[in-house]
């Protein structure tokens, strides 16, 4: 039996990860993602539903246009990605690691009903398979 086919997306996601509203302000998220070195968070409305995503490439070209035009930024929503591709809790790591080999993501919100209950990076699916078959020979060799 291969144990990583068993191991669902909720075994290996970050459960309390940043998370924007969407009527936050721009700056104000753009300093978090520095301060905590990540590369983007989900956003969501008042009602906690996933509405979008701000990513580094969002907030460059809102630093753009703010250079460009003298202005401040404005709320997150102005400025986020909202074709948003999330994973579900309940989905099978294998599938996501699928979906991490087949597109530009790195990370993504996993959510139930439509509300973010955690974020799935690349580094969670390969510590899950480093995790399901253990460190039997790492084929590194030292230097002494």
């Amino acid at each position: 039996m291969n144990p990583i086919k068993e191991v669902r997306v909720r075994d290996f996601m970050m459960t309390k990860p940043i998370i924007f509203s969407s009527d936050m302000d721009l700056l104000d998220a753009i300093r978090v993602l520095v301060d905590r070195r990540i590369s983007g968070a989900p956003v969501v409305d008042a009602r906690g539903n996933l509405v979008g995503v701000l990513t580094e490439r969002d907030f460059l070209k809102a630093a753009l246009v703010a250079g460009y035009h003298g202005e401040r930024g404005g709320p997150v929503r102005d400025y986020m990605s909202t074709n948003v591709e999330a994973v579900n809790a309940d989905d099978s790591l294998v599938d996501v690691a699928n979906r991490f080999g087949e597109s530009k993501y790195r990370r993504y919100p996993v959510v139930q009903d439509n509300r973010v209950v955690g974020v799935v990076a690349r580094s969670d699916v390969l510590r899950a398979i480093i995790e399901a078959f253990g460190r039997r020979h790492s084929g590194v060799r030292g230097s002494t």
